[in-house]
């Protein structure tokens, strides 16, 4: 293998990672890349995906005396002998292969070495791992035309800290400029490899390609450097756990530096500094998608962002150590005796935070130093710790970090509420924080199993996301929760191309069945899905893998009657799920429960909708709490609740008796399945009840008095025994009915709530009553109080049926992602 040395005049920089020269038919592409560059440029190409990695783990086989270093070692050979042969043309194929093996036999001698010592030093673990970046740039400089290879050691010189070396820019920089200075050819080098003044070879820390791609541009003055890689530029988030991530078009290096920091490993972090010291623009682009316009890093980014944050970083797994106690109150010198203590082990430090009474000092650090960082400390503050008892060590564990990042975060107000807003109504804790006074970024630490949630909902908090998501859980499907699928498929399109509002139906459970799948369900087939492959029902199982999957913006549905379902609100809403229910239960039953669920929403900062259990989707609880909230007094409600009452008492005619008016009622779904819940006065109870407490007032199931308008023996047996028992009063309801023609009066099945006592009652009204005109199923309400006293203000319209529930249901919904 030979190495030149030339001059050129570069214009471009470009780094080609590993990724992107991961098998022949990708350093295809890269080749077509290089050439269709207009003007001479440099070219640093990483090693093969997965060579350094390999390198790695043999020289640990040889360092351990395992004899399975040499299979792999042959391996590694192998597949670059192949690249050649798939890439080379054929009269330079042996020469190459010579080539590679002769590189080869100086690395088994270093293995060999390794293996008889029985010791893998970082100085002999730096001439394996460059090894990589050799052959890679080797095979790479015989593929393109017009093109020179030169050996990265013999220009960019370092310190001898083996591992992560230390760059002697002075000579470096000297070197460059004077080898390279004026050929216009195509130059090829391998990074990350380097080497000190005795000529050992040294390397530039993992992802170490990128910085000296950085180092030659910047010595060389090119006009832009372009580090291919395999995503489309730098993400708002991690796309492989914020699937609505998309590439930024520009930043500041100053936003690069900070999301690269806080691990954004899309540009190894080194990188940024050459180039930044030249104003020397960065161009991140994917070579498998070489058309994107990628994300430039500039002095200036582009100031059309929306968000005030340019994107959110993570690091997933980090150690938080808190240094803590009395002994560091008013005491000068605490904080450079524990950072120096650090540094002498060199440990980095990720982040920092200080309590202003200087009680504690809190650091995170990697999960692999936490021990190292720990001994330091205790080493450091024996005589506090151990003597004195004034200070102690505490240490966090599976924690995770989150930065946002950007420029204009600067004097924006509101960016802190915003995100610890969105991670607290979604239940996640913030542990530590730490903001500079540049105001560049926000971190905080959070517990690792909350790291994917809390991405996705920081970034629909600042508006990154195309798409607001929901993530919905339904129970019930029978005639409001079909209702309520259909219009949700209906609306499906338009809620997202007009409201950016993305609806994923992801559990759904009945009396007999029940299925999640956190990929979703059609809309469209649930009930298919359901019976082919759900489980047995459980409610209680339901939803423990509803919060088990601890999805954000997730919200429980309640399509049922079932008195178990509203048993478990208090729970759901703990877990930070909002819930939307047409079941009136939980609201009607004791009053302490009542306020407990509306206190747990309330803390939990979720939220819990019920407006359709009274008056299915008309307006009446939210008229309600908007008269208190602006001060009013609710001093009187007069209502006919009940729609199948209304349709019940309507329907009556000779040919419609008493008895089949309520199988109709029940047949086309305006009743409860069992109407004898609605002729009891039961439900409308329950809806008084509700009403009452929104009103203000404490009310109890036994305050309400109950005047039935059917003996008590027509509620025994089942339900065909109650039919059978209510047809021996059609004949004397049907006489009634006559009479009331005659005097043009009409029944009415009121509930009525005054300065908090309630009754409900069958009555009579006459033409000059508002409710004497309701017709079918509807309901009226009308409302008392110290504004409207003369004139009552009247609520009317549908009250009962399936799709009118079903659209109240849904504009809670949407209640829900308005908030």
């Amino acid at each position: 293998m030979h190495f030149h040395f030339i001059s050129c005049y570069i214009m471009k920089v470009l780094k080609f990672g590993g990724t992107s020269v991961g098998s022949p038919e990708r350093i295809r592409g890269v080749k077509k890349i290089i050439e269709s560059q207009g003007s001479p440029c440099l070219i640093v190409v990483s090693a093969f995906q997965g060579i350094t990695d390999d390198l790695k783990h043999l020289s640990e086989l040889a360092s351990n005396r395992d004899d399975k270093y040499e299979i792999l070692l042959d391996k590694v050979i192998a597949k670059h002998i192949d690249f050649v042969r798939q890439l080379i043309v054929k009269n330079k194929q042996n020469i190459v292969i010579e080539d590679i093996k002769n590189i080869s036999d100086d690395l088994r001698e270093t293995l060999n070495g390794i293996y008889l010592l029985r010791e893998l030093s970082k100085h002999s673990l730096d001439q394996t791992l460059g090894t990589g970046e050799i052959l890679s740039s080797l095979i790479i400089s015989n593929l393109i035309d017009d093109c020179r290879l030169i050996d990265a050691r013999n220009f960019i010189k370092t310190d001898s800290n083996f591992g992560f070396a230390n760059v002697d820019f002075g000579k470096t920089d000297t070197l460059i400029t004077k080898s390279l200075a004026g050929a216009r050819n195509r130059i090829i080098v391998p990074g990350f490899i380097a080497s000190n003044e005795r000529g050992e070879t040294t390397t530039l820390g993992r992802g170490g390609s990128d910085y000296t791609a950085s180092i030659f541009a910047a010595a060389l003055n090119a006009e832009v450097l372009e580090i291919w890689t395999d995503v489309d530029g730098f993400m708002t988030a991690d796309p492989k756990k914020v699937e609505r991530a998309y590439a930024i078009e520009s930043l500041t290096y100053s936003e690069a530096i900070e999301l690269s920091h806080f691990g954004a490993r899309v540009i190894y972090t080194p990188t940024l500094r050459p180039v930044y010291k030249k104003n020397i623009p960065i161009i991140v682009l994917n070579t498998f998608n070489p058309g994107s316009k990628g994300t430039i890093i500039s002095n200036k980014a582009n100031d059309n962002h929306i968000s005030p944050i340019k994107g959110i970083s993570s690091i997933d797994h980090i150690d938080l150590i808190t240094l803590q106690g009395t002994g560091m109150v008013g005491v000068t010198g605490t904080s450079m005796r524990l950072f120096g203590a650090l540094a002498r082990k060199n440990i980095n430090i990720v982040l920092i935070t200080q309590a202003s009474s200087e009680y504690s000092i809190t650091f995170a650090v990697s999960p692999t130093d936490s021990v190292i960082a720990s001994d330091a400390l205790n080493e450091e503050f024996k005589i506090e710790i151990d003597h004195n008892k004034e200070l102690k060590i505490l240490i966090e564990k599976n924690l995770s970090i989150i930065a946002i990042v950007g420029e204009r975060m600067k004097n924006t107000p509101g960016i802190s509420a915003t995100l610890f807003r969105s991670l607290g109504r979604n239940g996640i804790n913030v542990i530590a924080t730490a903001q500079g006074s540049s105001e560049l970024n926000i971190s905080v630490v959070i517990k690792n199993e909350s790291l994917k949630k809390a991405l996705n909902v920081i970034h629909d908090g600042f508006f990154l996301s195309r798409f607001k998501e929901m993530y919905l859980f339904i129970a019930g499907t029978g005639l409001v929760g079909t209702s309520l699928m259909k219009q949700l498929q209906n609306q499906y399109s338009t809620l997202v191309s007009e409201h950016n509002l993305k609806i994923n139906l992801i559990g759904v459970t009945n009396s007999r069945k029940m299925f999640i799948d956190k990929k979703g369900i059609p809309l469209e087939n649930y009930r298919e899905v359901l019976k082919t492959s759900g489980e047995k029902g459980d409610i209680s199982v339901f939803i423990q893998q509803m919060t088990r999957l601890n999805l954000r913006n997730a919200v429980f549905i309640d399509c049922t009657a079932n008195e178990d379902v509203a048993s478990r609100y208090g729970e759901i809403l703990s877990k930070y799920v909002s819930i939307v229910t047409a079941n009136k239960i939980a609201c009607s039953s004791e009053q302490s429960y009542y306020q407990q669920l509306k206190s747990i929403a309330n803390e939990r900062g979720v939220r819990f909708m019920y407006e359709t259990t009274v008056g299915g989707g008309l307006p009446i609880i939210k008229t309600i709490n908007d008269l208190v909230l602006s001060g009013d007094k609710i001093l009187k409600v007069e209502a006919v609740l009940s729609g199948t009452m209304n349709f019940i008492f309507n329907e009556l005619s000779p040919e419609m008796p008493l008895s089949n008016a309520i199988r109709k009622a029940r047949e086309i779904g305006y009743s409860e399945p069992d109407p004898r819940v609605d002729l009891s006065g039961t439900d409308v109870v329950r809806k008084i009840m509700i009403l009452s407490r929104e009103a203000g007032y404490s009310i109890e199931r036994e305050d309400v008095i109950i005047n039935k308008f059917l003996p008590d023996e027509c509620f025994k047996g089942d339900l065909n025994d109650f039919f059978e028992k209510v047809k021996e009063y059609d004949a004397e309801f049907e006489q009634k009915r006559k009479e009331l023609t005659k005097q043009n009066r009409k029944w009415r099945f009121f509930a009525t709530m005054e300065l908090g006592k309630a009754k409900v009652e069958l009555l009579t009204i006459g033409s000059d009553h508002p409710s004497f005109n309701l017709e079918g199923s509807n309901n009226i309400i009308l409302l008392t109080t110290d504004r409207y006293k003369e004139l009552p203000m009247v609520i009317k319209g549908y009250g009962a049926g399936a799709d009118v529930t079903a659209a109240g249901v849904f504009a809670d919904l949407m209640r829900v992602v308005n908030v």
